[in-house]
């Protein structure tokens, strides 16, 4: 068992990046396809937190159903918002990375240098 997760879209470049970028260096992790398996309002709150972030930095812009609900507008509160994330999953920004040393949405890729342990 890893003890290192990626929450991953093999759909998306930078998703895609990370992963290569961890395994380069020997590291096989986790890898959650969030779109096959949602993690969940409960997983999505402890991600969030564990970021240190808001729920607003999580959520994907560029995702149709963005525009389509209008989520740029502040009205939405943090729990709407993960209610939307919880009903499609694309709203999920990726790659958010999971090690002991801490949880970084990996945009750009190079942020998940932070939470590696050294080599």
């Amino acid at each position: 068992m890893s003890n290192i997760t990626i929450y991953h879209n093999p759909a998306c470049g930078t998703s895609r990046n990370v992963l290569a970028l961890l395994r380069e260096r020997g590291l096989e992790p986790e890898v959650i396809e969030y779109l096959k398996t949602p993690p969940g309002r409960e997983k999505l709150v402890q991600l969030v937190a564990a970021t240190g972030g808001s729920v607003r930095d999580i959520l994907r812009g560029k995702a149709p159903p963005y525009e389509e609900l209008r989520l740029a507008d502040p009205k939405w509160s943090d729990d709407q918002l993960l209610d939307f994330m919880v009903e499609h999953p694309i709203l999920m920004n990726r790659p958010i990375v999971v090690t002991p040393l801490g949880t970084r949405l990996c945009r750009p890729v190079e942020k998940v240098l932070d939470i590696l342990p050294a080599v």
